[in-house]
């Protein structure tokens, strides 16, 4: 049996993702948002599009019903967005960016356009492309 020598994938994807949310949490602090949460780079870009059902937040993403509540809960007691009713649909909760929301958003995705910006541009292309085939290829695999 063959042994892997060296670090192991999960453990240096689960590292470089810890450090990603740490830097994004730093320029946005610089930006004057010191509460940024792991989802939110998900959340402010898919809202940003416009109001969303909760379900938007859900299964496509990989994330549980009771996730994508604490998600927009989160979001909800910071006042970046709120919940309203559905128009077509009374039973139905849709969630919309609020004011200070899309500015945040915005600040969100100036944000993670200015680190893929600086990957890129320290990253062999082909390295990258590699790297982007790999991650796809585990969110692919893995999905529940």
């Amino acid at each position: 049996m063959a042994t892997h020598e060296g670090p192991l994938f999960g453990d240096v994807l689960a590292l470089a993702r810890e450090r990603w949310v740490q830097e994004m949490a730093r320029r946005l602090a610089a930006r004057g948002y010191d509460d940024y949460r792991r989802s939110d780079a998900f959340a402010m870009r898919l809202l940003a599009s416009g109001p969303q059902p909760l379900g938007a937040f859900t299964r496509p993403h990989g994330r549980s019903r009771q996730a994508a509540r604490k998600i927009v809960t989160g979001l909800v007691e910071r006042g970046f967005a709120a919940l309203e009713t559905d128009q077509e649909d009374a039973r139905r909760r849709r969630v919309r960016l609020t004011t200070s929301g899309e500015d945040y958003a915005k600040a969100v995705t100036q944000t993670v356009t200015a680190l893929n910006r600086e990957l890129v541009r320290k990253v062999d292309p082909q390295e990258l492309a590699t790297a982007i085939s790999v991650l796809s290829f585990v969110k692919d695999s893995f999905a529940t």
